[in-house]
């Protein structure tokens, strides 16, 4: 590297930068540019970002705005272009190593080594031993954060200036909107980013994670992200915690959607009574009282999670756009190399508490195979039973095709 650049950032570093920005692979941004064609010209590309990053001359281009849909309508994200991503994984591949080493252990978010998988194992043994969860949602958290204080607490562990220089130009970098108009930036950061969920989680832990460690020991937590759930012994601590958030959120500039955080008791077989919140959400899982068999075969109930009825819903929403039947000129077993990964990943994380509860989403998976079927074969063709029939065939052959056969070799659906 030229000793006459500014910052010390090395070519390998933007070079692994763009390894993993492809395997990540994602839209083109404003500037229309794919991965693809970005790799038309990779060596100049590259090279213009090192360049510019290393003497302090690099200025993010807008950030495309695109609203995906989600429950009760849609949320924003922000797609950086591809030059932008590159960059942005330079600075998070540098920044990631140092702040790791502060993040609160129940933090599990976007982190290396850390998963939802984990966070929803640590709250199921948790609710067992707790009687009562503060569910916590935070109103549009990722829109909200403010600049000043994340730059305060970057500041903090970052040991380059060019990560701070960047970061905050990145804040800032204005959105093109759907109709083409830009919008300024003064709070928030973009959902899409490659840099962004680990800003969020050092926004939040000293905002949350740091701040509960120090106001309440007392009361274990998970947080994935923005997404958090304490456990507290009674009522009335879940009750005060919950207002002393409020306050502290208040203090970050950021607030407790009214509707969605809630206390909730975890009922089952050793705590009595009824009220009005027994169950909450947390990574799409449903934890609520229920009926569960002991290893003598004895029955109880038991405060547990399972698929959620939304995760159930934004599967089938993913399997629709499959849209096998238009994939006629394929093989069964290219249609399984197709879906499998998807399937895999549901019937894995899913899978690992109340499986049985996937019964539903296994069907539906049977239903979209059969209807590719039928407009496979001519002879199955308007024959419902017989394209099910086929795939029973199938299956008998060939159990570890589809990911979901493999998970439970019993036929579903069929």
């Amino acid at each position: 590297m030229s000793e006459a650049k500014s910052f010390s950032i090395s070519k390998e570093e933007v070079y692994k930068a763009y390894k993993q920005v492809k395997a990540n692979r994602g839209a083109a941004g404003v500037d229309g540019q794919s991965i693809k064609d970005f790799e038309e010209k990779l060596k100049d590309n590259l090279y213009k970002i090192w360049n510019r990053m290393s003497s302090g001359s690099y200025f993010p281009p807008p950030v495309k705005r695109v609203e995906i849909p989600k429950e009760g309508g849609t949320r924003p994200l922000g797609i950086p272009t591809v030059g932008d991503r590159i960059a942005q994984a330079v600075v998070k591949n540098r920044l990631e190593p140092e702040l790791e080493k502060h993040f609160h252990p129940d933090s599990y978010g976007y982190r290396p080594g850390k998963s939802a998988a984990e966070a929803v194992g640590v709250a199921r043994r948790r609710c067992w031993k707790y009687n009562w969860v503060l569910d916590l949602d935070i109103e549009g958290f990722f829109d909200n954060i403010d600049h000043q204080k994340l730059l305060k607490a970057l500041k903090k562990h970052a040991h380059d200036k060019w990560i701070l220089l960047y970061v905050e130009r990145w804040l800032t970098a204005p959105v093109q909107l759907p109709d083409g108009t830009m919008q300024a930036r003064e709070k928030g950061t973009p959902q899409g980013g490659i840099i962004s969920p680990l800003l969020a989680n050092l926004f939040l832990h000293y905002a949350f994670d740091v701040w509960m460690k120090r106001n309440h020991p007392e009361v274990p937590f998970e947080r994935y992200a923005d997404d958090a759930i304490c456990h507290c012994q009674t009522r009335e601590q879940a009750e005060a915690l919950k207002e002393a958030l409020e306050k502290r959120m208040e203090e970050c500039g950021l607030k407790l959607h009214p509707g969605k955080t809630k206390i909730v008791y975890c009922k089952d077989d050793r705590r009595k009574g009824n009220y009005a919140e027994e169950k909450f959400d947390f990574l799409g899982f449903t934890f609520r009282p229920r009926l569960s068999k002991n290893k003598w075969g004895e029955y109880f109930v038991g405060f547990n999670p399972a698929v959620s009825q939304k995760a159930k819903r934004k599967m089938n929403q993913e399997m629709r756009k499959w849209e096998l039947y238009r994939r006629n000129a394929n093989t069964i077993e290219e249609i399984a190399q197709i879906i499998n990964p998807q399937l895999r990943g549901w019937m894995n994380y899913f899978g690992s508490y109340r499986s049985s509860e996937l019964e539903e989403v296994k069907e539906q998976v049977e239903m979209h195979l059969a209807k590719w079927a039928k407009w496979k074969y001519k002879k199955l063709k308007g024959r419902k039973t017989r394209a099910y029939q086929w795939l029973r065939r199938i299956r008998k052959n060939e159990p570890e095709m589809f990911a979901h056969w493999k998970m439970n070799p019993q036929a579903t659906g069929l």
